[in-house]
């Protein structure tokens, strides 16, 4: 068919109806390295501005870490620019099969197959492990690529309300004449900022004789004592049946992801994951650059430790200022504004005044629950979280909701 102009006109009007409701998404272009403090050109056109980041996923501040940069320079001196390979053929090198051993020895897992994302991994993975005999019990709050990966498996599908156990289990009993029982989760929930209860999980699927699976990307370097991910902080280490995971967040923040877990769901990976067949391999200094962001891990918890405190002053100052925020215990730190409209609205004001910051609305949150989802980060410093708590307020008397219920801000702007 052709690209006719009644065919241009309909989408034409689409992206229109988004401009007028308010919610239409603009990208800012950065001109910086990622760090708490960016140089950002928004609008399109408009001089660069400073501003404070406090919407990345750049948890450790490891993204412009000068060893990290060094490491992956190295990488790329020694093993080239990239593999122009998929893995089985001749894109493996000896710094993937290190990653690898890494990454498994940091998960306390059996093994692990490097992706070129964790998205990749999430395609990938319930196609490769499981069969027409098989169930897929979800939360219903999965992230989006577990969603589209659940939808690529022949298995049954089936889920269970958010964090509800009681559900769960009686999902489990339903399903209890089925060869394979798969509960996926993630670790962390990342637009609400909420842990999976993993040790419930883990009880019950023993109990029911299920496996789980745990997308732990925002999670992995940073939750949990050592920063092992949630599976460490629930204390559930060793049995979890497969993780799934990004070097794109708090592992550096680059690119690539993995699958790590029992040793026979690794391998069958690795003889059928469409996307780990039919994808390049991740770059060596990519992987150079993941190998020293576990080498500084593994040598202390500084960061991890700072990340922490920091989110604690967040989210407890927010909260005194008279915000509304998802309760929860990570650098995860949703202000809940309810309206889209309101929350494209906030950011623009937010920038304004020096700070960056992102609306989320539906189809990304449900309907009815748009935020400004704040990120905290190891790189961020006092001065930096107060001179966003003081725009953060500004902008907060300016549309009149601090102190505000949910009711009564809804009352004023809708949802």
């Amino acid at each position: 068919m052709a690209y006719s102009d009644t065919v241009r006109a309909t989408y034409q009007q689409q992206l229109q109806d988004l401009q007028d409701k308010g919610i239409f998404k603009i990208e800012r272009y950065i001109h910086s390295v990622q760090d708490a403090e960016i140089e950002v050109e928004f609008p399109p056109g408009a001089p660069l501005k400073k501003v404070i980041n406090v919407c990345a996923n750049n948890y450790l501040g490891l993204s412009s870490h000068p060893d990290v940069v060094a490491a992956a320079h190295e990488g790329l001196d020694a093993r080239g620019y990239g593999m122009s390979s998929v893995r089985f053929i001749c894109g493996t090198q000896d710094i993937h099969k290190e990653l690898e051993k890494r990454m498994t020895e940091f998960l306390g897992t059996e093994d692990t197959i490097l992706f070129p994302s964790c998205m990749d991994a999430n395609a990938g993975v319930f196609e490769a492990v499981l069969g027409e005999e098989d169930v897929m019990i979800s939360d219903r709050l999965v992230h989006a690529s577990l969603i589209d990966g659940i939808r690529l498996c022949k298995a049954m599908t089936d889920s269970f309300k958010h964090a509800d156990m009681k559900h769960l289990e009686e999902k489990l009993i339903l399903h209890s004449d089925k060869r394979h029982k798969l509960v996926i989760t993630d670790g962390v929930y990342s637009m609400d900022g909420d842990t999976a209860p993993l040790d419930k999980m883990v009880e019950l699927c023993e109990k029911y004789n299920a496996m789980i699976l745990v997308d732990d990307s925002h999670s992995s370097g940073f939750i949990g004592k050592t920063g092992r991910g949630t599976h460490e902080k629930c204390g559930v280490m060793g049995k979890i049946d497969i993780i799934t995971t990004t070097f794109g967040k708090g592992l550096g923040g680059a690119s690539g992801g993995c699958v790590s877990g029992r040793k026979e769901l690794v391998e069958l990976c690795r003889q059928k994951a469409r996307p780990y067949l039919f994808s390049n391999t991740i770059a060596p200094p990519v992987v150079a650059g993941v190998i020293n962001v576990l080498e500084i891990l593994s040598a202390t918890t500084e960061r991890r430790d700072k990340l922490e405190s920091n989110a604690d002053w967040w989210r407890k100052n927010l909260t005194e200022a008279g915000f509304i925020l998802q309760p929860g215990d990570t650098p995860i730190v949703p202000v809940m504004l309810f309206n889209a409209k309101l929350s494209q609205d906030f950011a623009r004001d937010l920038f304004a005044e020096g700070v960056y910051a992102i609306g989320f609305f539906f189809p990304v949150v449900p309907q009815g629950k748009a935020r400004i989802r704040t990120q905290i980060s190891a790189a961020h410093d006092m001065h930096h979280l107060e001179k966003a708590l003081d725009a953060f307020i500004k902008v907060g008397r300016k549309y009149d909701i601090l102190g505000k219920t949910k009711n009564e801000i809804m009352a004023m702007y809708g949802n």
